[in-house]
Order: structure tokens, then C-alpha cells, then sequence
């Protein structure tokens, strides 16, 4: 396998995941507010919840576009355009305040993280999109595994990352103020993985 897409998809999700939205937020205020201790479990199953989507999107690709081989172009197209839209919101967004954190309706837990990341599904179309880009025609259990386990690490490192260093006021302050750069960054990614996908057309 080339590791260069696999590089690149750890590049694309880092700013996605990081951009304030409300389940980083969640995991976010739940750590200066409960501790690491509670933040910690929630945050990883924020980070897995929000894996499973990447789960869904490979297989449900890999399905749809067997039985229908012109909506992989369709796909593709869509896919871009809302790489687009996302990024838009980004670049608006970069200095307005942060978003209001995600409702913790399914518990402080691991399992309510979970459930929380799969009451959104955004996810699933920014994965979707995004694998499209990266691994145009993602066959075999081996491939879909390595990109899955990519997806996986990638989301659980910094949900644990945030969970376990914003549990003091300093790090929440530094937060705050790189929130443009993060935004920024998150929505030139998506713009260049939108040109990408919809040029390849």
C-alpha cells in the first residue's frame, strides 16, 4: 500500500477535527468542568462514534457503487461540493465565537459519546468525500481495514489529546486563540480536496 493517501488523510482529518465544533466543544467543557478523569471516556467515544462514519461510508461506497458504477462520478462531484460548502463555513466562521457544545443527552460515559457522534451524521459525508479523493476505488478487506484503522487512530489521538490537556483555564485560553488558524487550515484543506475531487472527474 502507498502511504502517502494514508499520510494525507491524517492531514485532512487533524483540522476537521480540531475546527471548534460542538462535539470537540463538548469534550472541551467537559474536561475543565469533570476532569480528565470523566472527560477522558466521553472524548474517546466522541472519537470512535465519529470513526464508525468513515466504517459506514467505505462499505456503503463499496456497495452502491458496484451495483451503480455513474454514481461514482455523481458521488464524486457532490462530494467536492460539499467539501466546498464546508470549507466556506469554515473561512466565515474563523473569527466568530465558538459554538455552542453538543447536548450530553446520552450520558457523561463512553457509550454517550458514542451515541452522540452518531446523532450527527455530517461525518459520514465529510468521510465520504474525503475518501473518495484519497482512495478513489478503496477494494479489499486489507485496504479497507488500513483506512478505517487510519480514520480510527487518527480520531481517538486527539479527542485523548484534547480531553487531557484542557482541563485547565491556560489551555482553554490558548485554545480560544488559535481558533482562527485551526478553522483556517481546516477550510484551505477541504478547498484543496475539493478542487482535487472534482477536477479528477
Amino acid at each position: 500500500m502507498n502511504p502517502e493517501p494514508f499520510l494525507a488523510l491524517v492531514a485532512v482529518l487533524t483540522p476537521a477535527i480540531l475546527a471548534p465544533g460542538p462535539s470537540i466543544i463538548a469534550a472541551t467543557q467537559m474536561a475543565l468542568s469533570q476532569g480528565r478523569d470523566k472527560a477522558l471516556p466521553f472524548g474517546l467515544g466522541l472519537a470512535f462514534g465519529a470513526s464508525l462514519w468513515c466504517l459506514f461510508a467505505l462499505f456503503g461506497m463499496a456497495v452502491v457503487f458496484k451495483l451503480y458504477p455513474p454514481l461514482f462520478l455523481a458521488a464524486k462531484f457532490l462530494g467536492g461540493l460539499y467539501l466546498l460548502y464546508m470549507a466556506w463555513g469554515l473561512w466565515r466562521g474563523a473569527r466568530s465565537p465558538l459554538p455552542e457544545a453538543a447536548k450530553r443527552r446520552f450520558g457523561n460515559g463512553f457509550f454517550g459519546g458514542m451515541i452522540l457522534s452518531l446523532s450527527n451524521p455530517k461525518p459520514a459525508l465529510f468521510y465520504s468525500a474525503v475518501i473518495l479523493t484519497l482512495f478513489p476505488d478503496p477494494q479489499g478487506g486489507a485496504m479497507i481495514t488500513a483506512i478505517y484503522a487510519t480514520a480510527l487512530m487518527t480520531e481517538l489521538f486527539w479527542y485523548a489529546t484534547v480531553t487531557l490537556t484542557m482541563s485547565t483555564t491556560a489551555m482553554r485560553k490558548r485554545y480560544l486563540a488559535t481558533k482562527f488558524w485551526i478553522d483556517t487550515i481546516a477550510a484551505l484543506a477541504m478547498i484543496a480536496l475539493a478542487v482535487m475531487l472534482i477536477l479528477d472527474l
